[in-house]
């Protein structure tokens, strides 16, 4: 294990408020020119832009994400290979790890839409996983406030177990969101605190499969884009086969590759996921 405190590693102390409470902060884990690097390369990348899908929340406001199963070399994607990501991932599941997927999700200003109460191992159950041993980082592009929809988390709730996840149905009658039981919701939030996760860009959000997290919408004047890396435990193997990827090691990248490759794009290899249907 790496217990050496400094901003690329973990120790004893974090991991333990990690087992406490679900999830941990890494304040500055990518610098400015690394931030600025990964969204001219998100914002320019072809493959992005024909990947994008929308995903709507229970009042019809939409958040776009895009999915991909490889991390590749792409400035936006080489960051779920960084021994600074992927070293404290290892250290707070407790082994090797592998790459699950990354995404992006990006709220515009003023209509960037909600997203339900859910556990990320809510939905990877179904793929396969037996054990909850999966993680999801998500690092800050722009500035995340309560006003344009940061991300939420109820403190300690991965102690709950996995909650059974429903699809959810809107007024008119399309399917929305798949969210946590909602009764069982009602109760954790009288259980746990709901934590506000406020970021810089360049802040890490580590959070456990099991974490109850969301968002609310986006009504400010600000955007608000994340980049999420999510990890399973090697010997978590899924048993079924789906989209999602069984283990392959993980070419570790660098600290510094980012900076010293410059913009870089996609370049077909990332096998990208868009698993839900885009709005007309």
């Amino acid at each position: 294990m790496r217990v050496k405190m400094s901003n690329y590693t973990i120790g004893i102390s974090e991991i333990n408020d990690f087992k406490k409470n679900g999830f941990l902060i890494k304040k500055n884990l990518f610098n400015v020119e690394e931030i600025n690097n990964i969204m001219a390369s998100l914002e320019t990348d072809p493959l992005i832009k024909k990947h994008m899908f929308d995903r709507d929340d229970s009042d019809g406001n939409s958040t776009l994400s895009v999915q991909w199963n490889n991390p590749g070399d792409s400035s936006y994607g080489v960051g779920a290979r960084m021994n600074k990501i992927v070293d404290v991932v290892e250290d707070l599941l407790g082994g090797e790890v592998y790459h699950w997927h990354s995404k992006v999700t990006a709220k515009a200003a003023k209509e960037g839409g909600a997203w339900e109460w859910h556990q990320d191992y809510g939905y990877w159950y179904n793929h396969g996983c037996l054990y909850p041993d999966m993680m999801s980082v998500m690092v800050a592009l722009d500035k995340s406030t309560k006003e344009n929809g940061c991300l939420q988390v109820l403190k300690g709730s991965h102690h709950i177990g996995r909650i059974d996840h429903i699809k959810m149905v809107k007024d008119n009658g399309d399917l929305g969101q798949v969210c946590a039981d909602q009764e069982r919701i009602k109760w954790a939030e009288t259980k746990h605190e709901n934590i506000y996760c406020e970021m810089e860009p360049g802040d890490a959000l580590f959070f456990h499969g099991n974490t109850l997290h969301g968002s609310g919408a986006n009504k400010s004047d600000m955007r608000r884009w994340a980049l999420l890396f999510c990890y399973n435990l090697a010997t978590n193997n899924p048993f079924i086969e789906t989209h999602q990827p069984f283990y392959q090691p993980i070419n570790k990248a660098k600290n510094n590759y980012i900076i010293n490759n410059g913009i870089t794009l996609g370049d077909g290899s990332e096998n990208f996921q868009s698993t839900y249907t885009k709005k007309k």
